[in-house]
């Protein structure tokens, strides 16, 4: 197949979103389709949509494939594009910004349900993602879950090393995502701050909201937790593995996740999970079992995880395992491929029925 691939910034980006969608293109290519990559400018939100009364843009979208794939993410510019673009179309849904967004919602909802009208199918990361996009109009029968590797690091970990890391003191613990209200950072360090128990906190991504990031080093401040918390900003790939390997839980209790790939990747490491109840971290956390799963903005249910954690320590170790077994069975690279191949030569078969 020719295939195009549409997306906002430089596909080389470090989050998740952007590996997805590079694995994706390499995958492709590798199954011997051809794919045409088209990167366009970030936009803010409103300037974005803009681009839809920009002929440039059209012009720059005008390539010779057979189906073209859209990272969802770039959807303010592709509104009005896509209706004019002369081969079928398939998103890939990470999120949708109205799952992000509170006093905004509606508004992007209304956008996203638009967009997704434009489309002729659609690849989501999770099942919970497909249940959305489904509810806004897209075929059921012409969407693929295709969950994103958890593989960055793949280390080799046995049941011994678990164990034995289990009962290292104190409690370890780390959050691993850009420190942005979506998150939930703040959250979990009024949990810390309110657990029963001598729990440290090791943070790792960019500050890329500068107010919420000087609001939480307000709450390490005020809450007196100086000693125990380290903002260790952005680490390389080596640096970040080494403190994976050497905690106990890994804690992102996000507002929302499309899928939630950090938490797969903590549990490469036999890390059990504190996740959010909202969005796709349920396809890969089950409560109880790989990890404990809160409820939004609930600090009180994360201090209560950090201390049955660190009191149990036979339960730290079972569930690191079992959490270790969860990334174990995982799909790889290959099968996401192959769902997403699968996919696109549906929709683009669609387009030669007379």
């Amino acid at each position: 197949m020719r295939v195009g691939l549409t997306l906002y910034g430089d596909i080389d980006e470090r989050s998740g979103g952007f590996r997805y969608d590079r694995k994706l293109l390499q995958g492709l290519r590798a199954a011997g389709d051809t794919v045409e990559l088209v990167e366009l400018p970030w936009r803010r939100y409103p300037r974005g949509l803009l681009d839809n009364a920009s002929p440039r843009l059209r012009d720059r979208l005008d390539v010779d494939v057979d189906v073209m794939l859209q990272d969802e993410l770039a959807h303010p510019s592709l509104l009005r594009a896509n209706r004019q673009l002369p081969y079928p179309i398939v998103s890939i849904v990470h999120h949708l910004r109205a799952s992000e967004s509170r006093r905004l919602s509606p508004l992007y909802r209304a956008i996203e349900r638009r967009y997704l009208g434009t489309v002729d199918g659609a690849v989501c990361n999770s099942t919970t993602t497909r249940d959305i996009v489904t509810g806004l109009g897209v075929d059921p029968g012409l969407t693929a879950v295709a969950p994103p590797a958890g593989d960055q690091f793949d280390p080799d970990l046995d049941d011994g090393t678990i164990e034995h890391r289990a009962r290292e003191r104190p409690l370890r613990v780390v959050f691993v995502g850009n420190v942005t209200p979506r998150k939930g950072l703040k959250t979990l360090i009024e949990g810390l701050s309110a657990a029963e128990t001598d729990v440290k906190l090791t943070v790792v991504g960019r500050s890329a909201d500068e107010r919420y990031a000087a609001a939480v080093r307000r709450s390490v401040r005020r809450e007196g937790l100086a000693d125990r918390v380290d903002l260790a900003g952005e680490l390389s790939e080596e640096e970040l593995e080494t403190v994976l390997r050497s905690s106990h839980v890994l804690a992102v209790p996000s507002r929302y996740e499309g899928f939630g790939i950090v938490y797969l990747e903590g549990m490469s490491f036999g890390l059990p999970a504190i996740a959010s109840r909202a969005g796709g971290a349920t396809d890969v956390v089950t409560d109880g079992e790989t990890g404990v799963l809160v409820d939004p903005g609930n600090s009180a249910a994360i201090a209560g995880a950090l201390t049955r954690f660190d009191a149990d320590r036979d339960r730290l170790a079972s569930m690191g395992k079992a959490a270790r077994r969860r990334y174990e069975s995982h799909p790889d690279w290959r099968e996401t491929t192959a769902r997403v191949r699968g996919l696109l030569e549906a929709v683009a078969a669609l387009e030669v029925i007379p």
